[in-house]
């Protein structure tokens, strides 16, 4: 196996790990992920990847311009580092993270950050892996997210999470918001899906999609790729399907 940087140049040949399959849906997927980064390789993003198969990649880029409200300068940010089925266990994730760690310390940045969580959640690498390559919790924000940092530069000042999104709350305090970028390519689709389970059972809901890297750094959730609040308060950053979105309902008796 040998890792390959995606570009735009190769990008329309080659897949981007999270978005798998030859069927109209994945197709659509792949495709608003890869608009997504098309745009963002100007504002230095990097996505490599194993020349495999599968969910084995790493997506970084600099701080000044990640889609997180991340405060600090002249840091890298981890977007995301997934290694998943018959690849995982096999010392893979660390030479993705060596790799984001030679790129940033040939560009002089003075570490590298990346949003975990205090206890394990769905689209967050569980920050123990983190904690053994040398990384240390820096920040942390309403719920359960915190910031980790491995510093490249002792000098560095370290980055925090935004006053807003350490708060986690947003302005409508009307039902559900919905706030989302096309950073992941599943999240226009599912958020559309579950917000037409909003408007089945008459329940508020407004739906804001980022545009722009500025818009993302001044969201209330630290993950920054996506933040469903109900009364204007962060509830999760997980995005589901409308089956476990009912069962939330259920659980808030909004709906029977």
């Amino acid at each position: 196996m040998k890792i390959v940087s995606i570009n735009s140049k190769n990008i329309k040949e080659e897949h981007i790990c999270c978005s798998l399959g030859n069927d109209k849906d994945s197709i659509n997927r792949s495709l608003t992920k890869k608009n997504w980064m098309n745009e963002q390789f100007s504002n230095g993003l990097v996505f490599k990847k194993y020349d495999v198969r599968g969910k084995v990649f790493i997506e970084y880029m600099p701080i000044e311009t990640v889609w997180k409200p991340i405060i600090g300068s002249n840091y890298m940010v981890i977007n995301c580092l997934w290694v998943s089925g018959q690849y995982k266990g096999k010392g893979i994730s660390k030479k993705l993270l060596e790799e984001c760690i030679k790129d940033s310390l040939e560009q002089g940045k003075d570490g590298i950050v990346v949003v975990s969580s205090s206890k394990i959640k769905p689209y967050l690498t569980d920050k123990k892996f983190y904690l053994k390559q040398g990384f240390s919790v820096i920040d942390s924000a309403f719920p359960y997210f915190e910031l980790l940092e491995l510093k490249l530069n002792e000098t560095g000042i370290s980055p925090k999470f935004s006053d807003k999104s350490r708060s986690g709350k947003v302005e409508n305090n009307n039902g559900f918001t919905f706030i989302f970028s096309n950073q992941c390519p599943f999240m226009e689709e599912y958020i559309y899906r579950i917000s037409l389970v909003c408007n089945e059972y008459n329940i508020p809901s407004t739906v804001i999609k980022l545009k722009n890297h500025q818009e993302a750094q001044g969201t209330a959730c630290p993950w920054g790729t996506l933040g469903i609040y109900y009364k204007g308060e962060l509830f999760t950053h997980e995005l589901m399907n409308e089956k476990k979105f009912a069962t939330l309902l259920k659980k808030l008796n909004l709906i029977q």
